[in-house]
């Protein structure tokens, strides 16, 4: 190899070691994956959800940003909705999930109707597409108003892996289509 090639090799290595040591010491959120650059073992797109505490089994859509700049939903009420800007059920940091809640037209539940009743404890299970399950276990469950910022809690700088599940609650305000509340079930990895 060329001096110069060896060079630019050299600064873009020394370049890389320095963002991410800023990003860890200064705890900047992420909304990419740096599983694979930390030499952590990277996990499959996740699949299935199961949380045996309130008889949950369901299929994971991936969603993304909305034009609004929000996490967006799943299509399907009986769907959950994995954010796959973030990482994935497994990897370091903070994955999220999120389902409807209240009655639907038809009748059908949303998804996440029961998750008020899991406690610290409760086991959940993230199936991936290569068939590995993940295990988290329920730290704590949160409600925030709607409108309140709670966006510095889905980052963490801790190294371990975490699952965040999300879904509405309260009271149903027909005008703005949404619901007063987000509920919010922390949970970390066994």
């Amino acid at each position: 190899m060329s001096k110069n090639l060896l060079y630019t090799v050299g600064i873009l290595i020394i370049l890389s070691i320095v963002i991410i040591i800023f990003i860890l010491q200064f705890h900047i959120p992420i909304l990419f994956n740096l599983a694979t650059l930390l030499g952590q073992p990277s996990y499959a797109l996740p699949v299935r959800i199961k949380i045996p505490k309130i008889k949950l089994d369901a299929n994971i859509e991936q969603v993304n940003l909305t034009s609004l700049g929000a996490v967006g939903v799943p299509k399907g009420i009986t769907n959950a909705g994995w954010f796959n800007l973030g990482p994935r059920p497994g990897e370091a940091g903070n994955s999220i999930i999120d389902g409807h809640f209240g009655w639907w037209k038809n009748g059908t539940p949303g998804i996440f109707n029961n998750l008020y009743t899991l406690q610290a404890g409760d086991k959940i299970y993230v199936q991936d597409q290569k068939g590995v399950i993940v295990t988290f276990v329920v730290r704590e469950i949160r409600t925030y108003d709607k409108n309140e910022d709670a966006s510095g809690v889905f980052g963490s700088s801790d190294g371990l892996s975490h699952l965040d599940l999300i879904t509405c609650e309260g009271v149903w305000i027909p005008s703005q289509k949404t619901y007063s509340n987000r509920l919010i079930v922390f949970a970390d990895k066994e």
